[in-house]
């Protein structure tokens, strides 16, 4: 859901309504409404087109949505999630 609170959050900074976002995505208004509550995820293709009516990098947009999945993904493992998240992360740095 932190995918859906960050773009919520750049819409409004920058007084754009969900219509406006929904039509330059080719979605309808109640989808870009279910992604913002975190009901639906973005599609990755739609992350450059936010990043630019967003006006911000279009790598912290992408990284948010991927960490959204991320959380996603671990949060039935509550047991082993954290430990998960430290392999994975170990992997990253060591390639």
């Amino acid at each position: 859901m932190i995918f859906g609170k960050k773009i919520k959050e750049l819409r409004e900074e920058r007084g754009l309504l969900q219509r406006q976002l929904s039509a330059a995505l080719e979605i309808d208004t109640p989808m870009y409404s279910k992604i913002e509550r975190g009901e639906r995820k973005a599609k990755r293709s739609q992350i450059p087109i936010m990043a630019s009516l967003f006006e911000v990098d279009e790598k912290e947009l992408l990284t948010i949505w991927l960490a959204d999945k991320v959380l996603d993904t671990v949060e039935d493992a509550s047991e082993v999630k954290n430990d998960a998240i430290a392999y994975v992360q170990n992997e990253i740095e060591n390639g």
